[in-house]
């Protein structure tokens, strides 16, 4: 009866450490990805080209390739997603951008923090020419 207990008492220790774990996971990143703060996208520098750009901060993570052609941005292509992608979401965002040709779009409900991050991997792109 005290094996059966010391192995039950074990697997629970491993699920609640799994259980931490993944909480700690899903959560880094997460404040400071609501602090991003973005700049206006310029173009306006660039030739015709694709541009790549990143940002790096946990589950938050990405990286974007942003073509521009006759000075506006054209098309906005995921190189490597955030995890738990959402491409519906993505792919407004990124019609949106192309759209308004600015990084002044609507703020997508539960999901702030990836519309964040994805502008910032943009901005990045555009921005270090």
């Amino acid at each position: 009866m005290k094996k059966v207990l010391i192995v039950l008492g074990g697997i629970v220790g491993v699920f609640v450490v799994l259980i931490a774990g993944f909480g700690f996971y899903i959560t880094r990143g997460l404040k400071e990805g609501q602090k991003i703060v973005v700049g206006e996208f310029d173009v306006s520098h660039l030739e015709d080209g694709v541009y790549n750009g990143k940002y790096s901060n946990g589950r938050f993570s990405n990286q974007v390739s942003v073509t521009v052609k006759d000075k506006k941005i054209t098309d906005i292509a995921v190189v490597k997603s955030v995890t738990f992608e959402r491409p519906e979401l993505t792919g407004e965002l990124f019609a949106d951008i192309v759209k308004k040709q600015s990084s002044d779009v609507d703020a997508m409900s539960g999901a702030t923090v990836t519309r964040n991050a994805y502008l910032k991997a943009i901005e990045n792109a555009i921005g270090k020419q």
